[in-house]
């Protein structure tokens, strides 16, 4: 028998469901959640304070002995015990001694633990007649310079002042007139406007010591003649021409330019100015070579000729 007002299920009508409890195990309270817990994820882990470790005998013995070592450096750098009090400098042909105690530039008495080599070394360097420097310290008192001076390749002659020029066309040094004959190196008598400028320190267009090293280096033999030498100078006129000793012809081989006209033609010249001298020297006054495949020649006056 079922009472009025209830269902078969014992609840009353328009009365709401029991709520279930919410199953699960609570999160307690300033805790970070584990790994596997209701709200997922991996667990947070605070990172570890490290220990510093312990100062063993060993290592304390490690540190005083660093601390001596810079203390001991610090001392000598202090102490008046290693005073530069001379320089040793090898014999040099270009360079005077004088200008390169003068490059050093360290006062008498200065501690050589002290002294910076490189700058000094930078300073020498500059020096014209020299191509590399290096200098050391020799305890207790003494600098050693070591200096290679630049080589001669050319005599480059400008009025009364003659040059020695090296393979990077420096200007290094001055030569007494016999110099460059002495030492077998070719000459360039330069009569333009613009070298009367040039001076020791000085460096040469390198087109211009393109061509006079590759005019300069001719010999009579090269060119097929009888002469017992040739002469090379160069002006604003004519540019390179070629002369002898004593004097017969001249071959103008003319200016040259790092584009247009080069010095990469001067050996087909050359070999043009064999094939006009062949057979016919002594009669040869002047000749000219535009390039390597045209010239021309003047001859010489034939002896007792009439005039027009």
């Amino acid at each position: 028998m079922r009472l009025p007002g209830r269902r078969s299920d014992g609840r009353t009508p328009g009365a709401h469901p029991t709520r279930r409890a919410v199953t699960g195990t609570a999160r307690p309270r300033g805790r970070l959640p584990r790994a596997g817990s209701a709200l997922g994820g991996p667990a947070i882990r605070l990172p570890r304070r490290r220990r510093l470790p312990r100062l063993t005998p060993a290592r304390a013995g490690a540190i005083l002995g660093i601390l001596a070592a810079l203390g001991g450096i610090y001392g000598l750098a202090a102490t008046p015990a290693f005073p530069y009090s001379r320089v040793e400098i090898p014999s040099l042909r270009w360079t005077a001694r004088q200008d390169v105690e003068a490059a050093i530039a360290i006062p008498a008495g200065a501690n050589l633990f002290q002294v910076r080599t490189g700058p000094i070394e930078d300073r020498i360097r500059v020096l014209p007649g020299v191509a590399d420097a290096s200098v050391s310290v020799s305890l207790p008192d003494t600098l050693v310079v070591d200096v290679t001076e630049r080589t001669a390749i050319l005599a480059w002659v400008v009025g009364e002042q003659r040059f020695l020029v090296d393979h990077e066309g420096v200007l290094f040094a001055r030569a007494a007139p016999g110099a460059a004959a002495a030492a077998g190196l070719p000459v360039i008598d330069d009569a333009r406007v613009a070298s009367a400028t040039l001076a020791v320190g000085a460096r040469l267009d390198p087109v211009d010591l393109d061509a006079a090293r590759r005019i300069g280096s001719l010999n009579p033999d090269d060119v097929g003649s009888v002469a017992e030498s040739l002469l090379v100078t160069v002006s604003d006129a004519s540019g390179f021409v070629v002369g002898t000793r004593p004097a017969s012809w001249i071959a103008v081989f003319g200016l040259y330019t790092a584009s247009r006209r080069t010095p990469d033609m001067v050996p087909a010249q050359v070999r043009l100015l064999r094939s006009l001298l062949d057979g016919r020297e002594g009669a040869v006054a002047q000749v000219f070579l535009p390039d390597g495949d045209a010239g021309t020649f003047i001859a010489k006056p034939t002896p007792g000729a009439v005039g027009p």
